[in-house]
């Protein structure tokens, strides 16, 4: 477990961590992964990713996450919405368009299932709190082939 320091009058001195996402699309319709653990948010639906490791910039850390959770390979593409304040403000979630390379096809390796969902299909999975924004700000950008 992580631990920060704060300063003697409860905030933290730094600015928040930054926690990156891909919503992967092909072929009109975006990966939806499925938590595993821990046990609070298990069951729930994510887009991959995960923190920014220091020297890390925000795209190198996304396609480190992307070969770890799903073993593909990644170009990341523009942002998809506004930065999601997590943790109670101590993160942020930016998420990135990105696209599949060399035909790499994902695989469930920290998930328990994966889904391809169009735009109609979106709202059939529970998102957790943090995604769902991104969700919506990707809902227009999906279209069929």
């Amino acid at each position: 477990m992580r631990t920060e320091r704060v300063s003697g009058n409860g905030q933290g001195g730094r600015e928040p961590k930054v926690v990156v996402g891909a919503a992967i699309i092909a072929d009109g319709r975006v990966l939806a992964c499925e938590r595993s653990a821990p046990p609070e948010v298990a069951g729930r639906w994510e887009f991959p990713g995960g923190k920014v490791e220091p020297g890390e910039d925000e795209t190198t850390a996304l396609v480190r996450e992307c070969a770890e959770e799903l073993g593909v390979r990644v170009e990341i593409g523009a942002r998809v919405g506004r930065d999601v304040r997590m943790a109670h403000g101590r993160s942020v979630l930016r998420v990135y368009m990105a696209r599949l390379l060399h035909d790499d096809q994902p695989k469930a390796l920290e998930h328990s299932e994966l889904r391809w969902l169009s735009a109609a299909e979106l709202d059939t999975v529970a998102w957790l709190p943090a995604d769902a924004p991104i969700v919506a700000a990707l809902r227009p950008l999906l279209t069929n082939p």
